[in-house]
């Protein structure tokens, strides 16, 4: 046997290429160090604008010119703030929420201007500006440093240095409170339930214009040349009144399905056991219902729980291909809890501007929540959450 003895430090294959050269350090320290070297710039520039907008503001706001500058410098630093936001989450992967925008609850320049000046978002933005500058200063040399003579420490230095930036993002430009940000929600809401009515007044006009009103249209023609036709010709006009009678049964049908489109008359007058127990019947598979409520909960909310029902439904018979499905409404603590369940082939998803994100929209407008799991293959399960709110007594 022979063996081959390499000797000490010849590489054992002196022919292979030598390893690809790596970079010191991540791409996500680049970006920490370039925020951190862009922070001292634009510090000291934000730095000596707020000590000239104060001194100006302050100093002239005995006179007419004073508080419109100060209302001025408090827009921009919601600019200002705008900005240092944008580069936190370009630089840093920090997402903080934007602040709602600024309100007056009276018209007027007077309201707009107090408005402005007492804008507590404004203000933290320019506190922002004052209170970095030296921290600023701090981090911009000890990276220079660290670049320099310290390069190993400088993944976590930056780190470090940047997670105290996050902090002061955080603290100084996101919302104000848990109001603000709940008032936030509740305005993109309102601008889903504005759309979501617009769209249903749309339907209701368009299918009263092609359907009941087209048909009450012919129907008075019908009955105007059963008419003049009445003392000429009575055979003629008396098949003309019968072709109306039926056209009067087919418009009355088409208006009480448009009017159990807008609220059923079966829920109104007996509630969301029997309303629901009906869907069920329409529905392709056999479906159970279960309804545990000791009151009825406020139109509003049976209405939702009506019409997400149905559409769930219809789901289930145009595109689940289920052998069963069951729907239970039950309330637990301040919530009215709705869960659709089928055991079709699954692989439904919530996709903007479909179906199901339609009914979260909806959903959320009350402050509720849409949960959809349907794994391929099924089941799907879908659970709606509302807030609850009895009847109160007459």
């Amino acid at each position: 046997m022979t063996q081959t003895v390499t000797p000490a430090g010849a590489h054992e294959d002196e022919g292979a290429p030598p390893p690809r050269p790596r970079a010191a350090l991540s791409p996500e320290t680049w970006r920490e160090i370039g925020y951190l070297l862009a922070s001292l710039p634009l510090g000291v520039l934000a730095f000596e604008v707020t000590l000239m907008w104060l001194s100006l503001g302050l100093g002239l706001s005995i006179t007419v010119i004073g508080l419109p500058l100060l209302a001025v410098g408090m827009a921009a630093f919601r600019w200002y703030g705008r900005l240092e936001r944008a580069r936190a989450r370009a630089l840093l992967g920090l997402r903080v929420p934007e602040p709602s925008p600024l309100r007056t609850r009276e018209p007027g320049l007077f309201p707009r201007l107090w408005a402005r000046l007492t804008d507590p978002v404004g203000w933290r933005h320019a506190l922002f500006a004052l209170v970095r500058l030296p921290w600023v200063v701090v981090t911009f040399g000890l990276t220079l440093v660290l670049l320099v003579v310290g390069w190993p420490l400088l993944p976590w230095a930056a780190r470090w240095l940047t997670d105290v930036d996050r902090a002061m993002v955080r603290g100084l430009l996101s919302p104000s409170d848990a109001l603000e940000r709940r008032i936030a929600e509740l305005e993109a809401d309102r601008e889903k339930v504005t759309d979501t009515a617009a769209a249903d007044l749309r339907r209701i006009e368009r299918d009263l214009h092609d359907g009941a009103q087209a048909r009450l249209v012919a129907l008075a023609m019908g009955l105007g040349l059963a008419k003049e036709k009445l003392t000429e010709d009575p055979r003629a006009a008396a098949a003309m009144v019968d072709e109306a009678h039926g056209e009067v049964k087919l418009a009355l049908q088409e208006l009480r399905d448009l009017a159990r489109g807008i609220h059923p008359a079966i829920l109104t007058d007996r509630g969301l056991g029997p309303a629901l127990t009906s869907l069920a019947g329409r529905c392709t598979a056999p479906v159970s219902v279960s309804v545990e409520l000791a009151e009825r909960p406020v139109p509003a909310i049976e209405g939702i729980v009506y019409f997400t029902v149905s559409e769930l439904l219809q789901n289930v018979s145009k595109h689940a291909g289920a052998r069963s499905a069951a729907v239970a409404v039950r309330r637990h603590g301040g919530r009215l809890l709705v869960t659709v369940t089928d055991d079709g082939r699954g692989g439904a998803r919530k996709v903007p501007g479909g179906g199901m994100a339609g009914l979260a929209d909806r959903l959320a407008s009350v402050d509720g929540a849409f949960t959809l799991d349907s794994p391929a293959g099924g089941p799907t399960r879908i659970t709606a959450a509302l807030p609850w709110r009895g009847r109160t007594a007459d």
